[in-house]
């Protein structure tokens, strides 16, 4: 018999805290990550982080929620975005997912978001029928070092065998990049690298429309989902765990010593992502800086959907990228949540809104 149990702050700190969410097969949530959405200052005493489905006294399936919210005419507008939904194999068939969704559309009056979903979960949801795709964002993709010994064998398994011999490609090729990316030199203007938001720049991106203000931005660079740490974690399904995993809040100023650009980079494994970025200037300084951090710090690739960002990258021919792709981050809302919000609203996403920054 299926039967569910949900936990607000409340009850997940107990689930946690007590070691109930290490007593199953799998883990349902990672305890940095539980502590992490307790302190989200835009979730609720009241709302439900978490969803357990149980098949009588095991464990059979979970659903997380992220809690959000828009500011709309001066009001708080609620919703939540589905960042985590696992079903165990052993329990396939038995609808559970379904019951998951529906107990999570009950609880948030069907004020539901996705992103970043796998094929395979954005199938589930389009076949409840209750979900409509809004407007995406469009980035890129650049590519500053070759990576065939990863790219290759995860797209043809059949290769694995030969990954000492694209490793050794990778070394030669990259010998070459680096040589050439020497001639990058560290920007002759006033910047800074610092590990949270300060007063100057809290100040400074106030003037700015964000769904995220400097208060929740340091919340999430304190409180990551995912730790360093060379270990895997194969009980828990979704990210918990990288060898390299760090935010830098970048600040640039101009020739009079005004602040005039911040962001927050996210870097993965190699892997750079530019969650936020404010900037009442042109972004030549940002991206001057973007090549010397890239080259500084070995970045592979770099993910944007920051339009004017990708305009200048593209019409600077000193960008150190030897390849790019065009991507598209999809979203779905809940049919009723696109009816409880104002005609034609935009939500006017930046790259790490939603449970993006956090992955």
């Amino acid at each position: 018999m299926i039967h569910l149990k949900t936990l607000d702050k409340k009850g997940l700190e107990e689930f946690v805290s007590s070691g109930d969410f290490e007593k199953h097969d799998f883990l349902p949530i990672t305890k940095h990550r539980a502590i992490s959405q307790i302190k989200n200052p835009k979730a609720n005493d009241d709302q439900t982080l978490l969803f357990l489905a149980f098949d009588d006294e095991k464990l059979a399936g979970y659903l997380g929620c992220f809690p959000d919210n828009f500011k709309i005419d001066g009001k708080i507008f609620n919703y939540a975005w589905l960042s985590t939904l696992y079903v165990s194999n052993e329990f396939r068939g038995k609808r559970i997912a379904q019951t998951l969704l529906n107990k999570a559309f009950e609880d948030y009056n069907e004020n539901i978001a996705i992103t970043e979903f796998t094929k395979e979960a954005e199938n589930l949801y389009n076949k409840t029928g209750v979900f409509e795709y809004i407007q995406p964002k469009i980035g890129k993709r650049y590519y500053f070092r070759t990576d065939f010994k990863t790219l290759i064998p995860s797209k043809k398994t059949s290769t694995k065998n030969f990954k000492p011999i694209f490793s050794v490609l990778d070394q030669i090729i990259n010998s070459f990049i680096s040589v050439k990316n020497s001639f990058i030199k560290k920007p002759d203007f006033k910047f800074e690298i610092i590990d949270t938001i300060d007063s100057e720049s809290a100040n400074f991106i106030s003037k700015f429309h964000s769904n995220r203000n400097a208060g929740e931005i340091n919340w999430l660079i304190e409180n990551p989902w995912v730790l360093e740490s060379k270990k895997e974690n194969k009980n828990y399904l979704f990210s918990s765990f990288a060898e390299e995993f760090k935010y830098f809040w970048i600040k640039i100023y101009n020739k009079n010593n005004n602040l005039i650009t911040c962001s927050l980079l996210l870097l993965r494994d190699g892997h750079l992502k530019v969650s936020y970025l404010f900037s009442n200037e042109d972004l030549d300084k940002f991206v001057n800086f973007l090549n010397y951090f890239i080259v500084k710090n070995k970045v592979k690739m770099l993910t944007s959907y920051q339009t004017k960002l990708n305009q200048k990258i593209n019409s600077t021919k000193k960008f150190p990228k030897i390849y790019q792709k065009n991507f598209e981050r999809r979203y779905l809302f809940h049919k009723e949540l696109i009816h409880h919000l104002p005609p034609n609203f935009n939500p006017d996403y930046q790259d790490g809104d939603g449970d993006c920054v956090m992955t």
